[in-house]
């Protein structure tokens, strides 16, 4: 490097060849310095963070909890303080004023689109218990909902018993008009129905909808023996055809709802019964995550006309319950992308306000109450999983030796590819050069090369990888053979959280979630990688990211590890997945048995924040235990293990007292991995 006569190679983005600059002209070059509005662009956060996600003059990210209305955290020094208070990594962080400004912002969308209109009736959101069945965050959605009279919706008996005792209750007949809703979904027994029905008694307002016809017979029967009039409502299926990962939710072949002659026999049902009077609710839903504006539009105007052909026949119609399907911009790109939306949440108010107040005009209706069951979009935004990088697992591309004599034809064909790379060659490079490790690896199997030959054959094929890799990330244009080489050059991030656990749609449907460091957004990121989780399955990683100019990209950009100590370790590093609040804690599973992480809510105050709550992560034994384990059993057992050791002189009394203190110190600790120096 210090040899003036040598010349440095510069790659440029906006060309397709490879310009020498020497020694002199360097000194003169301006490269400019990586700025955290290039880490924005990177991660793509204006696109999925606004208006809660941001990066500060630190690099760090920021949580601006009430939107652009409050104050701003400092995530990475939130983190910090929180592992002060022993609440170690992988953590879960909620942000309850995020719940709080979802359900202000959808309200007040409705309202516009309604006031925009002349819409003569009003909104009535219900939050469907599912997406995040946890106590606390239930607790905190009815609180914040109050003000709009915000329900719940259930889909099963459980979800049943958590909305009758969250739910305020009415004390009055008076206020039960403007009682917060509750739906009543899901399959139903005697049981489910006649609680339902009860509940109307302690000032409750339950709608029992009918998803098929045996629960319509149930329901009145159990209604004539209370002597209670139920609400009812029908659950229609829709011909709209969904979009997305859940688009089959629609249709004749769709798991719930009735289709359009099992609507009418349901009339003829209550009409029979002189019960019409008690159908009052029309519902249907087309799939979660609609990317698709045109689909919403298309669903409410079939759906209004099967409202209005109802109040016809004569049903005591109220209601229109448009059900879930609200998107979240997962990718931030705006677009039909399944894990985006080519829409926001004013237009989607204004669609359905617009499409059902014209149908209803068009047949002389009174306008329903418009109900929706938006999950994903309250619930989304609030969660922050963090979880820190324990180790990587990098590429073997130090530069090759030279040349030796008598080094054989294979290695000395891979060695003229290595030395020849340019941006004229680099596609036929690669080629080359994979060819002759195949061809390496032939030879290897025949007894022909040692293994030191195969290392040194493999060590110039990544070699030749890494040079041709630098060309190909500077063109504008990667040819269709070299679009795996980035994955196959990334290096392994292993991290200390399961996917299975935490992030269960990444596994199983490919959910897409942003995930980005949280600290060092200032520096640029020198390494492309993929996430490897602690479970030992191949399927605990993640390899599928938001890309900023395509769908989805491979690897994930992201910093070398810093500063290993005199043990190898290094200083922590941060990652954060976003946008987890909806379904993803409750469908984890306990794979390898990686239990529950820790969870904090945050709130925010006038000077900082308070944690409202601390839910400490599942230990050892708490998960042994979900799988008919006893953690004393286990302990006893042991202890009678080393007692039979120490009798045969296996171990010493000192040994045999570690192995148990160690082994009832793990009993109680957290199932992740814990830095012993918190």
């Amino acid at each position: 490097m210090g040899d003036n006569n040598k010349t440095k190679l510069k790659l440029d983005s906006k060309v397709t060849k490879l310009d020498l600059i020497t020694p002199e002209e360097t000194t003169n070059t301006v490269f400019s310095p990586w700025t955290i509005e290039d880490s924005e662009n990177l991660y793509r956060i204006p696109g999925w963070g606004e208006p809660y996600f941001s990066i500060n003059a630190a690099g760090h990210i920021t949580v601006s909890p009430q939107g652009d209305r409050g104050g701003a955290l400092d995530l990475y020094e939130l983190v910090e303080a929180l592992k002060k208070r022993n609440i170690g990594l992988p953590l879960l962080i909620r942000f309850s004023d995020i719940l709080a400004d979802r359900i202000e912002r959808l309200n007040a969308c409705f309202a516009r689109g309604i006031a925009r209109y002349n819409y003569p009736n009003v909104y009535r959101g219900v939050f469907p218990i599912k997406c995040n069945q946890h106590r606390h965050i239930v607790e905190a959605l009815v609180k914040y909902g109050k003000p709009y009279q915000f329900g719940l919706e259930a889909g099963s008996k459980p979800e049943l018993m958590i909305a009758l005792a969250t739910l305020e209750p009415s004390l009055s007949e008076k206020n039960n008009k403007s009682q917060p809703l509750l739906i009543c979904n899901g399959y139903k027994d005697k049981e489910y129905i006649e609680t339902a029905l009860l509940a109307t008694k302690i000032g409750h307002k339950p709608f029992i909808v009918i998803e098929q016809l045996e629960e319509l017979y149930l329901a009145i029967k159990i209604s004539r023996q209370l002597g209670i009039e139920p609400n009812l409502g029908v659950r229609a299926k829709l011909s709209t055809k969904g979009v997305g990962r859940w688009g089959t939710s629609t249709g004749d072949r769709a798991k719930f709802g009735l289709t359009i002659p099992e609507i009418l026999t349901v009339v003829t049902e209550l009409e029979k019964e002189g019960m019409l009077n008690s159908l009052q609710l029309l519902h249907y839903h087309i799939g979660s995550q609609i990317s698709a504006i045109g689909v919403i539009k298309d669903a409410i105007r079939e759906a209004s006309q099967i409202y209005t052909q109802l109040a016809k026949m004569g049903a005591n119609m109220q209601y229109l319950d448009v059900g879930g399907g609200l998107g979240v911009d997962y990718d931030g790109s705006k677009t039909n992308y399944y894990a985006s939306k080519n829409y926001n949440m004013q237009n989607y108010a204004n669609d359905i306000v617009a499409e059902v107040k014209e149908a209803c005009e068009e047949a002389e209706i009174h306008p329903p109450v418009i109900v929706s069951e938006s999950g994903r979009a309250i619930a989304s935004h609030q969660s922050v999983l963090v979880f820190d990088v324990l180790g990587t697992g990098e590429v073997p591309v130090n530069p090759p030796e030279a040349l030796q004599e008598k080094e054989p034809l294979i290695i000395r064909n891979l060695w003229d590819t290595y030395s020849s790379i340019d941006v004229q060659n680099y596609q036929e490079a690669y080629n080359d050069a994979t060819q002759f490790k195949e061809e390496a690896i032939t030879s290897f199997n025949l007894g022909y090369f040692s293994l030191k030959e195969r290392a040194r054959a493999e060590q110039l094929y990544w070699a030749c990888c890494q040079k041709i890799l630098q060309i190909a990330r500077q063109q504008d244009y990667v040819p269709d053979d070299l679009e795996d080489l980035e994955k196959i050059m990334a290096s392994i991030y292993y991290i200390n959280l399961s996917v299975f656990q935490s992030v269960p749609d990444s596994w199983a449907i490919d959910q897409l979630f942003p995930i980005m460091p949280i600290h060092r957004l200032d520096e640029k990121p020198t390494q492309r990688g993929i996430l490897a989780d602690l479970t030992c399955d191949s399927d605990g990683k993640i390899s599928q990211f938001i890309d900023l100019r395509n769908d989805v990209k491979s690897v994930l950009e992201l910093h070398s590890l810093q500063d290993c100590d005199k043990l190898g370790n290094h200083k922590p590093y941060y990652l954060g997945m976003f946008l987890v609040g909806a379904y993803q804690e409750i469908m984890g599973n306990l794979h390898n048995l990686f239990g529950d992480t820790n969870v904090v809510h945050i709130q925010m105050k006038p000077k900082g924040y308070e944690i409202q709550y601390v839910v400490r992560g599942d230990t050892v034994t708490e998960v042994l235990s979900y799988v008919q384990y006893d953690a004393e059993d286990l302990l006893e057992t042991l202890r009678r293990h080393t007692e039979n050791a120490l009798q045969e002189n296996r171990m010493t009394i000192e040994e045999s007292q570690r192995l148990l203190k160690d082994y009832e110190q793990s009993l109680r600790r957290y199932t992740y991995l814990v830095d012993d120096a918190q």
